[in-house]
């Protein structure tokens, strides 16, 4: 969570005047400031409307991919090609947006919250309650969900073509890939994330900045936020937030692959005809 916090105010920070340095000189600065003027603590805001939704959100995005493969397979044992392998993602990516937007806009805006100015929120509960009171459902707590999709659903594609293709290559021949060592599933896991970052920084930086922007500064949604982008800050600014992110994707999504094997083979071994 420390690394998503600071990849969110890598994101949203104000474009700086001219002659004026920017707020971050980047990853290690902007940890540094936190740390200074929040404490460590101010590294984990936010933390508390994700964990509640990163149970079911893996569980439906399993769920996603598993039913996309199902839709294209003719018999359980068919071995899918890298395209439908990338449908198949992309349906989880889809089956993931419901539950996940309203606990990235709460995360959202309780990490750019500065302890050193105005306390709007006093946490993720009183967040939500204040949203929905300003804004309602939709354009409160669901604001984002068009950019979140934009984001999740090739995202997720690369993620699961990845980590299919990975596994593949790493089994040796004449193996399955239900037999990788959890060593050699931790390193597809892991790389498969770094790809799946690599597709979904640039509308991750646009879902950023339009869920933590002001009522109304954004008119046309994340087509907005894009052209107010390009034309202030430039292409590059769409990646801010790079590296923190990939120096996270790798440990969390190797966990998550090495987690669900393991979960999958245990299942199996306890529910044989399930």
């Amino acid at each position: 969570h420390p690394l998503d916090t600071i990849k969110v105010r890598l994101q949203t920070m104000p474009k700086a005047e001219p002659g004026q340095k920017p707020l971050y000189a980047g990853t290690l600065d902007c940890a540094r400031q936190t740390v200074v003027k929040e404490g460590v603590r101010g590294l984990y805001k936010g933390m508390a409307a994700p964990l509640i939704g990163v149970t079911p959100m893996f569980a439906v995005c399993f769920l996603g991919f598993g039913t996309g493969k199902r839709l294209q397979q003719k018999s359980p044992d068919q071995e899918l090609r890298p395209a439908q392998i990338f449908a198949a993602g992309m349906l989880s990516g889809l089956y993931t947006t419901a539950i996940m937007v309203p606990g990235e806009r709460i995360k959202c805006l309780l990490q750019i919250q500065s302890s050193s100015g105005p306390r709007k929120y006093a946490g993720p509960l009183d967040c939500a309650k204040q949203v929905y009171r300003e804004s309602g459902l939709f354009r409160g707590l669901y604001k984002g969900t068009c950019a979140t999709m934009l984001r999740d659903v090739p995202a997720s594609g690369m993620y699961f073509m990845s980590y299919e293709l990975l596994k593949r290559q790493f089994t040796p021949e004449g193996q399955s890939t239900a037999d990788l060592s959890p060593s050699r599933v931790f390193v597809a896991g892991g790389l498969a994330g770094m790809a799946n970052w690599c597709v979904g920084i640039a509308p991750d930086t646009l879902k950023s900045r339009l869920q933590t922007s002001p009522e109304g500064k954004y008119p046309n949604g994340v087509r907005s936020v894009f052209a107010d982008i390009l034309k202030t800050e430039g292409p590059t600014a769409l990646f801010r937030g790079l590296t923190p992110t990939m120096l996270r994707a790798f440990p969390a999504n190797a966990a998550c692959f090495l987690g669900y094997e393991l979960a999958i083979k245990f299942l199996n071994y306890i529910l044989p005809n399930l």
